[in-house]
């Protein structure tokens, strides 16, 4: 791979916790991103894929390595990059096109050019009809669409998702998948992906990455080789249950190591 559009460079990430103690979250993770590269990262509870995703973010600091962006070493939040998180993150006095209005604040637009801005992606996300609605009157996943609009009305290059669909139920989820693809089939973002879910991420996937247990490390890569556009019926095809039995068969190495089953297991 050649000029990545996003580098994590030997990363290692502790956390004091008090009284002299600490806890390694990361220790020498390495991976490249390409330029409208979809990658997911997985593993076991407490692994350290948010932390990882929030340091590519610029929310948290490392304690060693680096994550860069196009060669330049990541120091805080940039609008280079748009990051969506579980939890809606709404303002709740705010309208679906206010939310995504504010995220537009900054630019150097007048208020009409941000109305604009703001109806074309909430169309995106197939909520201009909602555009006038408050966070309580949305569904959890129609809440998530407004959050995926305001990320990338600011037309960021490279869209961090921290389990967007985590709370949502398994019909909504998997309408936000297929939403989500569409959306990143028509703007080619660079997307870093962090989920439990194993199917969800070969779904959407190009690339599946296996963290360890902590400290975090990459374990695994998974290449996705299945055709673009992605469809639901995939999931019954041999491809993607060879690809999902050896995601998940890593995933549970770490799992046995971490109730001291090791490879013993049955």
């Amino acid at each position: 791979m050649t000029s990545p559009k996003v580098e994590v460079v030997d990363l290692s990430k502790r956390f004091e916790t008090g009284r002299g103690n600490s806890v390694l979250a990361l220790e020498g993770v390495n991976l490249k991103l390409a330029d409208n590269e979809f990658v997911s990262l997985v593993g076991t509870s407490g692994c350290g894929k948010s932390t990882l995703l929030s340091i590519a973010a610029g929310l948290q600091h490392e304690t060693s390595g680096e994550v860069l962006v196009d060669g330049r070493q990541v120091d805080g939040p940039g609008r280079d990059r748009g990051v969506v998180f579980q939890t809606y993150t709404l303002f709740p006095w705010l309208t679906a096109q206010k939310n995504v209005e504010f995220a537009l604040r900054v630019e150097r637009m007048s208020a009409a050019e941000r109305r604009d801005v703001a109806r074309e992606h909430l169309e995106l996300v197939g909520l201009e009809n909602f555009a006038g609605a408050h966070p309580n009157e949305l569904s959890g996943g129609m809440k998530q669409r407004v959050a995926i609009a305001r990320s990338l009305a600011y037309r960021p290059q490279i869209l961090l998702m921290d389990e967007p669909f985590g709370a949502l139920d398994a019909l909504t989820r998997q309408l936000m998948q297929e939403l989500l693809t569409r959306v990143w089939e028509r703007h080619r973002l660079t997307v870093l992906f962090v989920t439990h879910d194993v199917e969800e991420a070969v779904y959407i996937s190009d690339r599946v990455l296996v963290m360890t247990n902590r400290p975090g490390r990459i374990k695994k890569e998974a290449v996705v080789n299945l055709p673009r556009p992605r469809a639901y019926d995939m999931l019954a095809s041999p491809e993607f249950g060879v690809l999902y039995g050896e995601v998940l068969e890593s995933i549970r190495e770490e799992s046995l190591k971490i109730e001291g089953l090791g490879s013993a297991a049955a």
